[in-house]
């Protein structure tokens, strides 16, 4: 009986005050990071955070949904991250760009089990999830609107600024994505900064007045 009574106090603690839902995000993080996203079960998680497989219900309907909650928290940690990096270029459209390009290949390195699910196949239909869906939106919204300010700035050539945003972020994303995947021994001594660095220039070569 003292066995039980112990095991349920210490799951009831593990969402005391309203944690049950960061204790799930967590224990699902840390699956991905070592199974991957294919491998996440309500039951896993719940499992892992050391409550009744009953109890994720609460707050998630089923695996999508908490797969959501973990891009969404992804998503807007990396539009903090890209503002941040912005501040000190604000008269500086084109280093605010370059900034932000910098700062999401760094997040991306740093939390590749956000990364993963923010990009991985599950999520690819966000429309089911608003809040979701806002958040990777204004992510992008962050490299359009400097792009449109080198624009004005005569910095970048014109043209549809979501279009020239997408070449942008497609090169940033590749670098992003062969990091995470452990790609980039092809390139020998050259570290992830080099190459970032590398890469976001010619980005601004190619996105250069004609």
């Amino acid at each position: 009986m003292r066995r039980r009574i112990t095991a349920s106090r210490r799951r009831r603690s593990t969402y005391h005050h309203g944690n049950l839902p960061r204790a799930l995000v967590d224990a699902a993080l840390r699956l991905v990071e070592t199974q991957g996203a294919e491998a996440l079960t309500l039951r896993g998680a719940a499992r892992l955070a050391g409550v009744s497989q009953a109890a994720p219900y609460r707050h998630f309907s089923d695996k999508q949904a908490l797969l959501a909650a973990v891009a969404e928290e992804g998503f807007r940690a990396m539009t903090q991250a890209m503002r941040r990096a912005s501040f000190p270029h604000a008269a500086d459209p084109l280093g605010r760009f370059r900034a932000q390009g910098l700062a999401y290949i760094e997040f991306a390195t740093t939390h590749p089990a956000h990364y993963r699910v923010m990009f991985g196949r599950a999520m690819a239909d966000k429309s089911a999830y608003p809040s979701l869906q806002a958040a990777s939106g204004e992510t992008f919204g962050l490299l359009v609107e400097a792009l449109r300010d080198c624009q004005k700035a005569g910095l970048v050539r014109p043209g549809d600024p979501e279009e020239l945003a997408l070449c942008a972020w497609s090169a940033v994303h590749g670098l992003s994505s062969l990091a995470v995947d452990g790609q980039l021994v092809l390139m020998g001594e050259r570290g992830l900064d080099s190459l970032a660095h590398a890469v976001t220039s010619n980005i601004f070569f190619g996105l250069g007045p004609r």
